[in-house]
């Protein structure tokens, strides 16, 4: 009878599952992803020498250990990607009941490494930041509920997703970590956009988001010396954004050229929140643009392929996942050229850091396995109508 309705598409009997996999998969979404990290290495080789001269350290250590990290996330990815909707769903929840008492935890346990805000579990060799491996397990979680509430006699999922994202939105916040909070607030709320959510809502929301920055603003020295200082007319040149601005202008439309770039001695997070200023200044803006460029290739053809999806479930969490990638790629390049405060938020699979690779691999799995072609998975069958 679902055929009849349907008309879906039977699938191959007794196929292995890796020709499957890559028979369903995205191929252009995975290559960006590979072309991403190749770039974040190449603008590793750039980046990471002067952190390691000023740590005594081997030239390329931070390069090598992003080659690893890096190499742990596409797997993670490739493995990630094959499971079905059900699985990955499984997976995020477990990984968002672990991450969120890791979070609840970083008060007590937690190191800020000098930064001011405790955001890392410090392990010796590693460290860990239990907020990016929240975010996709929060998604995924948030949209299994959004979608359940939306079934007859369903449960209040949208009352208790958004509970939770409030009790993480104030966790992060008294880290400080507002970019996360904002993050997190955000995929929450395009997910419930997208479920129907009414506008008025939506604008109530968007004055409490008001609401909460002035009060953070009045109450943490953290977040008002970051707003003072993206609204403030002149830029110190010795501060990042100050080093930051001077290298984009510098870079012009080609660069300075591979390696004669100064920025990267001068801010202490070349390699990580700063990278597409490393980016600009010796590859100028056609690298940038490239960059621009695959992760909008990413994020639309995800929702276009989500947009043919009939599963709420699949739907919602695949929306999420791709809308948080693109605006966390957004805010890092935003801070970089001061069209936004500054957040501490890494480029995905283009920065430096463990968490933010394996977290981000993940992430980008799940995806992948959600916005895979699939039988009964297109609109258009309904417009068709039965097969004949």
């Amino acid at each position: 009878m679902t055929e009849m309705v349907y008309g879906a598409v039977p699938e191959r009997g007794g196929e292995p599952i890796l020709p499957k996999w890559w028979r369903t998969l995205d191929k252009w979404s995975m290559s960006c992803v590979l072309i991403l990290f190749l770039i974040g290495l190449l603008l590793g080789l750039a980046a990471s020498p002067p952190l390691a001269a000023r740590n005594g350290l081997e030239p390329f250590h931070y390069v090598q250990r992003q080659a690893a990290f890096g190499g742990l996330a596409l797997i993670a990815m490739a493995l990630t990607s094959m499971m079905s909707p059900t699985l990955v769903r499984r997976l995020a929840i477990i990984g968002f009941l672990i991450s969120f008492v890791a979070l609840a935890f970083l008060p007590v346990f937690g190191t800020d490494f000098g930064k001011g805000a405790v955001r890392w579990y410090s392990l010796g060799v590693a460290s860990v930041q239990p907020s990016e491996f929240l975010k996709p397990g929060f998604i995924v979680a948030a949209a299994w509920m959004l979608a359940a509430s939306q079934q007859l006699g369903g449960p209040p999922g949208t009352a208790w997703s958004f509970s939770l994202c409030i009790a993480i939105v104030l966790m992060l916040a008294l880290q400080p970590d507002f970019g996360q909070a904002c993050l997190v607030l955000f995929g929450w709320g395009v997910m419930y956009f997208v479920a129907g959510a009414p506008m008025f809502l939506l604008v109530a929301m968007a004055g409490l988001v008001v609401l909460g920055g002035s009060m953070a603003y009045s109450h943490s020295e953290h977040f008002a010396r970051r707003i003072d200082g993206f609204l403030s007319p002149d830029v110190d040149p010795t501060t990042q954004l100050g080093y930051a601005t001077n290298a984009i202008r510098e870079g012009g439309l080609f660069g300075v050229g591979v390696g004669e770039g100064q920025v990267k001695w001068s801010l202490p997070d070349a390699h990580t929140d700063f990278i597409v200023a490393v980016a600009a200044e010796e590859y100028g803006l056609v690298l940038v643009l490239i960059i621009i460029a695959l992760y909008t290739l990413i994020v639309v053809r995800s929702l276009l392929r989500l947009m043919r999806e009939r599963d709420p479930f699949i739907r919602l969490a695949g929306t999420g996942l791709a809308c948080i990638f693109g605006v966390q790629a957004m805010i890092n390049m935003g801070v970089a050229v001061r069209l936004l405060p500054a957040k501490g938020m890494t480029l995905p699979f283009v920065s430096y850091g463990g968490s933010s690779l394996i977290a981000g691999g993940i992430a980008l799995g799940m995806l992948l396995a959600l916005t895979r072609t699939r039988p009964q998975g297109e609109l258009g069958d309904l417009l068709r109508g039965p097969l004949r």
